[in-house]
């Protein structure tokens, strides 16, 4: 097992290592549609890993509010995890549910997705080793952002106690 386990991370680093941009990866949506992020060339992402059940929950708001303030040029989307204390226990169906019901999500989101870990998926990888990132590395917890521009190259991370709408982000759009 260990082996298949290591056989897995070196393809893995491998993929990421062959990604020059963000605009080379694609996503499923929460729900079920294939996305390729070349789709969003000329505007900024905002990536956020996300958890229904975290002290940062509540960032959902903020989200939707720059969503809905800066939308004509940035692209904001959610990637559900579960990788911090089973915070996002939930299917994708009960994700968009807490979401819509709870905080008007209107913004991007992703299908669940593992963003540390051996099974971590190939565009958070690529994004945790880009050599401009403010924290390189693996996440440390729920509702880390990656703020990418308009060529897809990490323009800044941030860690989770940064607001959405914090003019740290916000001064960057």
């Amino acid at each position: 097992m260990k082996h298949i386990i290591s056989l897995l991370l070196i393809l893995n680093i491998t993929f990421m290592n062959a990604q020059n941009s963000l605009h080379d990866f694609n996503i499923t949506t929460i729900d079920g549609e294939q996305k390729s992020l070349s789709n969003f060339k000329g505007k900024k992402l905002l990536l956020v890993n996300t958890a229904s059940e975290c002290g940062f929950t509540s960032q959902y708001e903020a989200l939707q509010k720059v969503h809905e303030q800066y939308g004509d040029q940035l692209v904001i989307i959610g990637f559900p995890a579960n990788n911090f204390g089973g915070q996002e226990p939930g299917s994708n169906s009960d994700i968009k549910s807490f979401c819509k019901k709870n905080y008007g999500v209107s913004f991007l989101m992703s299908n669940k997705v593992s963003v540390k870990g051996a099974d971590i998926d190939p565009m958070f990888g690529w994004l945790n080793q880009q050599e401009n990132s403010s924290y390189k590395g693996d996440i440390m917890w729920n509702f880390e952002k990656y703020l990418v521009d308009e060529n897809g190259q990490l323009i800044k991370r941030f860690r989770s106690t940064t607001k959405p709408n914090s003019s740290a982000i916000t001064s960057l759009l």
